[in-house]
């Protein structure tokens, strides 16, 4: 078995440890999600946390850890007798990102309920959490319904495995951690929510702690066992004093004074519902008991203010993370309480907010590592060439507003999501098929009118179905996929009059809102002067191509067909690495095509490509004055796609409906 590297070896990140230990001692707190950048010991240090928890004395040959003490009567493998147990170290689960939903709340033998009626149930990884910790690496991409039903466990204490009629049962108590790299795309608000505590971390810009962690680091490599028994004494000082908190928590009191302070914190940063409140209350509690204090002071909840309530204001994908300290302590003072104890603040073991102390090697932390008016075609012909040509400063984006659904046409089978139709495992029933693999949708009338007629011949005797595998039926379902939404927007100086850029960027932002709640992939292609260029990959992370649209300058000509050139090269890219996912084209232009030999000619042929590899696409018409030619329609019938007006791209437009992309669609039919 491999020594994990020592939790109070870990080289700084005092957040991120402290969120860990105050979930060690009050499971109720809700788990962790860490959010930071790569390589800044966020693995390294919940894996570390495992050795730290006390052992777990559980019955012996129960699958689900029952207590011995008080075992679960709902427990698929008992009834327990109360009585003696074994002892083992908790366990910690990880959940891989591909993991299925049977793997992870379980999956009941179907053809034994149906042919024997008896319950055959196999534990999924919930089970195997139990009073131990859950961690979910790269959370962030993981499937939205698996992340439901793991956060529906963590809070109701339970997993529930409901098959065709035939329901299990079993607890699943466990600390969650999630970790995630916010680059890699972000969790929906609703999700985030659900997490007790999150914490930010990104590795230390100071040289001497960036020693001391490769110094710890390299060391650690060479001998693991040596490293870890330098700090045996640390590890079980701090493993005692999570037994004495423990202990200690159900004795602290939360007085009217500090839960008016949550109260007022909670209503003064606006967040949404309550759960705030209430994970406030029980962080600061058990704040208390791990400074080895039986009252909660001013100290704590503003603690558990920071981190409890920094990813509660986050509303959508561009809001930044984070508390206005200044706010928090104003709020604090003005609604301090009158009941706080003459205690002294630090408490027994230094403060509620302070991690393990320093151990042998140094300090602690560680880790893992002005614009004139429109330009005209005319005025750009007279500029040179090249990018830098007429070049513009920034415009910001309008307001984004809800847009119209955009979606493929056809029936896909990509990564789960809301845009457009896929074959899936969750949703509506369209049809039964053969199982290829494990059972895991039956089909129950169609495997019944599958069986019936072999009755006779199987000698059924009794009440009972004689099932057979040849039987049994899969369920075909409908559900949504996500998409791969590539935008291709026109930055040259035909589209560069502020008023006019600044609702092209709040356009594409709208759209980008769009993707993020229908959990796409996006990427951004931009052309002007003399080139085009890919300013993001495809990404999960929606917020970095606000980010770069926002910086987006303007000017110069209007290379079109190499803007749609590079889009046909991207998409080519991304097929190879992800074949299933398919993608929407959306260009954002007025159609105009200027520079170089023929350019009209060269964009036509460009968007040709697309009509004919199938490329569902869409046009946003950008062009504006009361003279209007026409060219971003006849683009987009040249890509064999549609196109919409600006005004049109708002839902509540008078054509505000649902929207397939037409041309696509009638070659689809």
């Amino acid at each position: 078995m491999t020594t994990p590297f020592p939790f109070t070896a870990v080289v700084g990140q005092d957040d991120l440890r402290l969120a860990l230990l105050l979930n060690a001692v009050s499971p109720a707190v809700g788990g962790v999600l860490v959010r930071g950048e790569k390589g800044t010991a966020k693995s390294t240090a919940v894996r570390a946390l495992s050795a730290l928890l006390p052992e777990v004395a559980v019955v012996p040959g129960c699958r689900f850890s029952c207590a011995p003490s008080a075992p679960d009567p709902g427990c698929p493998d008992g009834p327990h007798e109360n009585g003696g147990g074994a002892a083992r170290p908790a366990r910690m689960v990880e959940l891989p990102v591909g993991a299925s939903e049977d793997r992870l709340v379980g999956a009941l033998d179907i053809e034994r309920a149906l042919a024997e009626g008896v319950k055959a149930f196999e534990p999924g990884l919930l089970a195997d959490a139990h009073r131990g910790i859950l961690y979910v690496d790269e959370v962030n991409l993981l499937h939205d319904h698996l992340v439901d039903l793991l956060l529906d466990a963590a809070a109701m204490g339970a997993s529930y495995v409901e098959r065709e009629g035939v329901s299990v049962r079993h607890a699943a108590r466990f600390l969650l951690v999630g970790t995630m790299n916010p680059e890699e795309g972000e969790l929906r608000p609703q999700l985030l929510d659900r997490f007790g505590l999150t914490v930010e971390v990104a590795a230390s810009r100071e040289p001497d702690q960036r020693v001391e962690v490769v110094r710890r680091r390299l060391a650690y490599d060479d001998d693991p066992a040596g490293f870890a028994a330098r700090w045996a004494d640390e590890e079980t000082a701090v493993r005692a004093r999570i037994v004495a908190a423990r202990e200690l928590l159900p004795s602290v009191r939360l007085g009217d004074g500090a839960l008016r302070q949550i109260a007022a914190t909670c209503a003064a940063f606006e967040v949404d519902g309550m759960r705030a409140d209430i994970v406030m209350a029980r962080t600061a509690t058990a704040l208390a008991a791990w400074a080895g204090r039986t009252d909660v002071l001013a100290e704590d909840v503003r603690q558990a203010a920071l981190l409890a309530l920094p990813h509660r204001r986050r509303r959508n994908p561009f809001d930044a993370p984070g508390l206005d300290e200044d706010k928090l302590d104003e709020t604090l003072e003005e609604f301090g309480g009158d009941d706080d104890p003459d205690t002294d603040p630090d408490g027994p073991d230094g403060g509620g907010g302070q991690p393990p102390a320093e151990g042998p090697e140094g300090p602690e932390g560680g880790g893992d590592a002005g614009a004139p008016a429109e330009a005209g075609e005319a005025g750009e012909a007279e500029r040179p060439p090249g990018a830098g040509s007429g070049e513009r400063s920034p415009v910001g984006a309008a307001e984004p507003f809800r847009t119209k659904v955009l979606s493929v046409p056809g029936i896909g089978e990509g990564a789960a999501g809301r845009r457009s139709r896929a074959r899936a495992e969750h949703g509506r029933t369209t049809g039964a098929r053969r199982p290829q693999g494990a059972l895991t949708k039956l089909h129950l009338a169609a495997t019944v009118q599958a069986a019936a007629p072999h009755q006779k011949a199987r000698g059924r005797s009794g009440p009972g179905l004689v099932v057979r595998r040849d039987d049994l039926r899969q369920a075909a379902r409908e559900g949504r996929e996500s998409n791969l939404v590539l935008f291709v927007v026109d930055a040259s100086g035909s589209m560069a009059a502020r008023q006019r850029m600044g609702a092209v960027k709040g356009a594409v932002v709208s759209l980008l809102l769009d993707a993020y709640q229908r959990r796409d992939k996006v990427g951004l292609v931009t052309f002007r002067g003399a080139a085009a260029d890919v300013a993001l990959p495809p990404t999960s992370s929606v917020d970095a191509a606000a980010a770069r649209l926002e910086s987006l300058p303007t000017g110069g000509r209007t290379p079109l067909a190499a803007g749609l050139l590079k889009a046909h090269d991207v998409l080519r890219v991304e097929r190879l690495r992800d074949p299933a996912r398919r993608p929407l084209v959306v260009v954002v232009t007025d159609g105009r095509a200027t520079g170089g030999p023929e350019p009209v000619a060269l964009a036509s042929r460009a968007a040709r490509l697309f009509a004919a590899g199938g490329v569902a696409s869409v046009v946003v018409d950008c062009e504006s004055g009361p003279v209007r030619l026409g060219l971003a329609g006849r683009l987009a019938g040249e890509l064999g796609g549609t196109a919409v007006t600006l005004d049109e791209l708002r839902a509540d437009s008078i054509a505000g409906l649902v929207r397939d992309v037409q041309g696509t669609s009638r070659r689809a039919a």
